[in-house]
């Protein structure tokens, strides 16, 4: 077929580097960028396929996320906006890794057990982030969907949040960039229009934009808002490195404001983006200059409580989890299920898993406490929300909460994880309930917990169970854990395998800070000494 002979030809021009091999994990293929250009044409001939074969288009986007400048990645996204589907994601591998000489008969497998029909029309929407290696890497991933002679839809770099949202077309809104933000915007001034005498302190809001792709559009969406939130914008890419010392896992992981950010001052409401801008976490300092993070967890906790009451107001029986991971802070749980009454589900580590377990509710709230993720509305729930907002016969209070509800949902992207909506709906949130950044961080106190890594010969020798909160292999060591968990209060310790790296991580909490450290250290060891452990011996913290 000269379609393979096509591909073939621009194959040459991509060539895979002997020997190495990479794996389509949680985030797509993530690695140093001058190893994925045979990776970037490879995904636009699986976007392809994957076009054809569901007869919609297809996103592919350019990104390393929080990743250092000099990475970059790639992931696939699914007509709905969502992540593309596990046995995909193993046709992505096997490609991936296809000698060059095997790449027909890699491609040929692929197009054979799908049942695809190659004469069937193909569409791929391609974004990219603002690293300097992206426009080659997604000009890689373009030759690729033309090599098999797919169409390369819209632009061909631009807010990566936008693939999704467009892919989904008419449901959220106009599928396109100016559509997005008009779209979100106004639901914003909308949702908020009715806050009592909001002052300019109020509505500012200093934000971090990583020097990725989300500080840019958020200058071009500014004037949608119409000064109804006035966004003080730091690390826009005029001058600093994309992530460095900047973003929202640089300000998780160090517990620290941002270098490049103004000096902050005290209470002053501040977020971060990530380089790609699907995670946001939200800080501030005290009085004393003590900084104070809200991550995933706590804008579950906000946002979840917010809807819980509407839903309540509203007299509207629909059913509202949150789900969350093994890494969600133990306070965050217990104030959920004890203080709230919202049933909260636990599931594997990837936001795949989350947005999955988050389907099965009328309402699904799902946060990892990195700050990904996002609401998601059930087409019931949606209908019923609608119908008692158009409905003349209810009372004011009911019919408030209605249209308090069905403009939350229009604030808030279903799709992925977006930090621009995410910022949209906490603040809305915040005004709605006339909350200071200091009054929704009170909601719970966070127990003390430390995150450590042990390099392991062979990462798979650890398997787990009970959305990884309990060890299965190796024979030993959850036994283990659970003795030295019971040494302190309030504790709990869960490891897992990496998706990424021959290392383990090890998550510890308790009632100090000096406890969990301790409990982290001593898990640590157990890994090392039960599960492979390389190099030296995990020392203690203190």
């Amino acid at each position: 077929m000269a379609q393979f002979q096509e591909v073939l030809k621009q194959s040459a021009l991509h060539p895979k580097p002997a020997g190495l091999v990479l794996q389509y994990g949680t985030s797509g293929f993530r690695t140093n960028a001058k190893q994925l250009d045979h990776i970037m044409f490879r995904m636009g001939l699986l976007a392809t396929l994957r076009s054809k074969k569901t007869k919609a288009t297809i996103g592919v986007m350019v990104t390393a996320s929080h990743n250092p400048e000099e990475d970059n990645g790639v992931k696939l996204i699914d007509p709905m906006g969502e992540m593309v589907t596990q046995d995909w994601e193993e046709h992505a591998t096997q490609l991936a890794n296809a000698d060059q000489e095997d790449l027909l008969t890699a491609l040929k497998n692929i197009i054979e057990k799908e049942a695809i029909n190659m004469s069937q029309e193909a569409n791929v929407f391609v974004g990219k982030d603002t690293r300097s290696s992206s426009a080659s890497l997604s000009q890689a991933v373009l030759d690729g969907v033309s090599a098999l002679g797919g169409h390369s839809k819209g632009k061909r770099s631009g807010y990566l949040k936008d693939i999704p949202y467009m892919l989904c077309n008419g449901k959220y809104g106009e599928a396109t960039v100016e559509g997005y933000y008009t779209k979100f915007c106004q639901a914003f001034i909308q949702l908020t229009k009715n806050t009592s005498n909001r002052t300019d302190d109020q509505k500012h809001l200093c934000l971090d934009g990583a020097n990725g792709i989300g500080a840019l559009k958020v200058r071009e969406m500014e004037s949608h808002l119409k000064k109804e939130l006035q966004i003080s914008l730091n690390n826009d890419g005029s001058k600093g490195r994309l992530n460095h010392q900047c973003g929202a896992d640089y300000v998780k992981v160090q517990q620290k404001p941002p270098t490049g950010a103004h000096r902050i001052n005290p209470g002053e409401r501040c977020c971060s983006f990530d380089g790609d801008a699907d995670r946001i976490v939200y800080y501030y300092t005290d009085s004393e200059g003590t900084f104070h993070l809200l991550d995933g967890d706590k804008m579950a906790t906000l946002i979840s409580t917010f809807l819980k009451e509407l839903l309540t107001q509203a007299g509207l029986d629909l059913k509202i989890a949150v789900v969350q991971t093994a890494y969600a802070n133990g306070s965050s749980t217990h104030y959920l299920e004890n203080t709230m009454k919202v049933l909260v589900r636990c599931t594997k580590t990837g936001v795949k898993h989350l947005h999955h377990v988050a389907q099965e509710f009328d309402v699904g709230v799902y946060f990892e406490a990195n700050g990904h993720g996002t609401v998601l509305f059930s087409k019931a729930a949606e209908e019923k929300i609608q119908q008692l907002a158009e409905d003349t016969n209810v009372n004011d209070k009911r019919k408030k909460a209605a249209l308090l509800l069905r403009n939350t949902i229009n604030v808030i992207n279903q799709t992925v994880g977006d930090a621009i909506s995410d910022m949209l709906l906490i603040e809305a949130i915040l005004a709605i309930k006339g909350m200071t950044i200091q009054q929704w961080d009170t909601i719970y106190t966070d127990l003390p917990n430390r995150q450590l890594k042990v390099k392991v010969a062979d990462r798979r020798v650890i398997d787990t169970t009970d959305a990884e909160r309990r060890a299965v292999t190796p024979a030993g060591l959850q036994e283990a854990i659970d003795n030295l968990v019971k040494k302190y209060r309030q504790a709990r310790s869960f490891v897992r395998p990496s998706g990424t790296e021959d290392v383990v991580r090890v998550y510890a909490e308790a009632d100090t800070q000096e406890s969990a450290d301790a409990l982290a250290h001593e898990v640590s060891l157990a890994v090392y000494r039960l599960a492979g452990g390389v190099g030296d011996e995990p020392k203690p913290l203190h």
